[in-house]
């Protein structure tokens, strides 16, 4: 799935559905991904979040005898990346100044929570720099 693919907002029964759905190795069956939920959700309830989900994009079903079996279509670090990814393109896309105010909120946000990830940060920076100029050559 395209970054440009994914839905921009999941309602927060969708996520809550998603999140489930990515802790099973396997294609699951409404009927198995209820028993996790209770009595917190209707049956019917999580039968139409699945298929609003599938109908988004986000996952895939097969047929399996009178029931549908689903899978995420990506992982959840994926769908992360591919939101954050959105959400920096609209940004940049709208900023007027250049990028160097919302790197610098980055920059700060990152600090702000641990100097290990301003690391990381840097790291993957340098890392990039690497491929990119290797790609020159």
């Amino acid at each position: 799935m395209k970054k440009s693919e994914l839905p921009t907002t999941l309602g927060p029964l969708e996520r809550a559905v998603l999140e489930s759905l990515w802790q099973y190795r396997n294609a699951v069956s409404v009927r198995e991904l209820h028993q996790q939920f209770g009595e917190r959700l209707a049956y019917t309830t999580l039968m139409t979040t699945l298929d609003r989900l599938y109908k988004k994009g986000i996952l895939r079903r097969v047929k399996a005898g009178r029931a549908f079996l689903y899978t995420p279509r990506v992982s959840a670090s994926e769908y992360q990346r591919g939101l954050a990814q959105q959400v920096l393109d609209q940004l940049i896309g709208r900023e007027s100044n250049g990028v160097e105010p919302l790197l610098a909120c980055i920059v700060d946000v990152v600090s702000d929570r641990d100097r290990e990830w301003l690391d990381e940060l840097d790291r993957l920076v340098q890392e990039k720099r690497r491929t990119l100029a290797a790609k020159e050559v």
